[in-house]
């Protein structure tokens, strides 16, 4: 999943929740008389609705400000291929030069993230708001899928055609 729409969801979540404190703490100052009767209810739920309700905002604002399509990298595969010339020799966990042991001899080290399942551009079906890897069963086998090109276009939730 996206951080952006892990951060939208989370946010939204956190305001919600902050609004509702804040109506119960509102409602129970609102049956006390006495304002030394009425600081409980500001203490327990107006205060933290209100700083829910603000971390809420400040995260839906970071959501929106983070790109959904990342800027374009090259190929990892290509990245390595570029440092073992450059270097001379083969790079640790390059392809083709044997798994590579882990701190006291733990087994082979997994990569960060894995690569993608397809090389191909990302896909779209005509109409669609979503972009595809080439293997997502979304698009698989649709007479009608085309390249995305530079549409503006969400990442599929299903194969994550850009990494997060």
């Amino acid at each position: 999943m996206p951080t952006s729409r892990i951060l939208l969801w989370s946010g939204l979540v956190a305001a919600a929740g902050g609004a509702v404190l804040c109506v119960l703490g509102w409602y129970g100052i609102s049956g006390e008389r006495f304002a030394e009767r009425q600081l409980p209810y500001l203490a327990s739920c107006t205060a933290p609705g209100t700083a829910l309700i603000v971390a809420g905002a400040v995260l839906v604002v970071a959501a929106y400000a983070l790109p959904v399509r990342p800027p374009e990298r090259p190929h990892r595969r290509e990245t390595a291929e570029d440092a073992s010339g450059a270097v001379g020799g083969p790079v640790a966990g390059v392809a083709g030069s044997g798994p590579v042991a882990g701190p006291a001899g733990s087994g082979p080290v997994a990569e960060e993230t894995p690569p993608p399942s397809s090389d191909g551009p990302p896909l779209r079906v005509p109409g669609g708001t979503l972009a595809h890897r080439p293997d997502c069963p979304l698009v698989a086998g649709r007479p009608g899928a085309t390249e995305a090109g530079d549409a503006a276009l969400a990442p599929c939730p299903v194969c994550e055609p850009w990494p997060p």
